[in-house]
């Protein structure tokens, strides 16, 4: 009765019983039939806990992987604002080979504290056992997908030197015959932020939106270096979000569940809404 929701609604997860007996499917099913009935409603918002993580035993990181891959595909199609309250930093737990390659590319480009950091690493004996070298960091099997790296032509930057940002972002979205929604969902900004990008001429997003647009559009590094410079942003490495965040464009690796994963582990700010 005193909670500000106006409604709940109830959902069972599965019991954790080792992953052979359907669990996943079943919790993609309380996600789906909530958000469903969050539709059917009219529901703005929905916000979830992390269903079967609890008591049932669901392990933290595999729920958390499930639930969003199952509200982002949702929201590829609909209209909600979701929200995934994650009380356990623990639930953020990346694999050995992204999060030793992280560590690794972190160590090589961050400015910060940079020759501390060496040290520690250095002097633990196991470091060169850790470290994977920047040179064959693409080769992963995770990275499926590549950017190609083009160079610009000088007269594409010249053409383009008095665009305002949100002249920049349409622009690359009729390029690469994307509609507004494909770009605001991928991106996990809110339709309303997007709008006051599109009608309001004045309006410049926080950087964090910006660099969620960039993800979302699959831009390369300097793509996205563009995006930001109109937006009066740029990529240092004095800020461990930019490290990870170049890292990533880098890598061709453009899920934004996954980077703010990421960023959640290294306790910066997150991508989106």
């Amino acid at each position: 009765r005193n909670l500000p929701s106006k409604h709940i609604i109830h959902t069972v997860g599965p019991v954790w019983h080792g992953g052979g007996e359907g669990e996943e499917e079943i919790l993609r099913s309380c996600y789906i039939n909530a958000l469903n009935l969050a539709i059917e409603m009219g529901f703005k918002s929905i916000a979830f806990p992390l269903i079967a993580s609890g008591t049932f035993g669901y392990p933290k990181d595999r729920a958390l992987a499930t639930a969003t891959a199952t509200i982002g595909e949702f929201l590829l199609i609909h209209e909600l604002d979701v929200y995934l309250v994650v009380y356990d930093r623990k639930a953020f737990m990346l694999s050995d080979t992204l999060f030793k390659d992280i560590e690794a590319y972190i160590d090589d480009n961050y400015v910060e504290e940079h020759n501390r950091y060496r040290s520690m690493r250095e002097s633990d004996s196991d470091f060169l056992l850790e470290n994977i070298s920047i040179n064959n960091r693409f080769k992963n099997d995770r990275h499926a997908e590549i950017v190609e790296k083009k160079q610009r032509k000088l007269e594409d930057i010249v053409n383009y030197l008095g665009e305002t940002f949100a002249q920049m972002l349409f622009r690359l979205i009729d390029q690469k015959n994307l509609n507004d929604p494909d770009v605001y969902k991928r991106a996990n900004v809110s339709k309303q932020t997007f709008s006051k990008i599109r009608n309001l001429p004045d309006y410049t997003p926080k950087k964090a939106t910006v660099v969620a647009l960039a993800i979302s559009l699959k831009l390369n590094l300097d793509e996205t270096k563009d995006l930001l410079q109109k937006a009066g942003y740029a990529l240092s490495n004095n800020s461990k979000f930019d490290v990870i965040i170049t890292y990533f464009i880098e890598s061709g690796m453009y899920d934004i569940f996954e980077i703010n994963e990421v960023l959640f582990k290294y306790e910066a700010e997150l991508l989106g809404a």
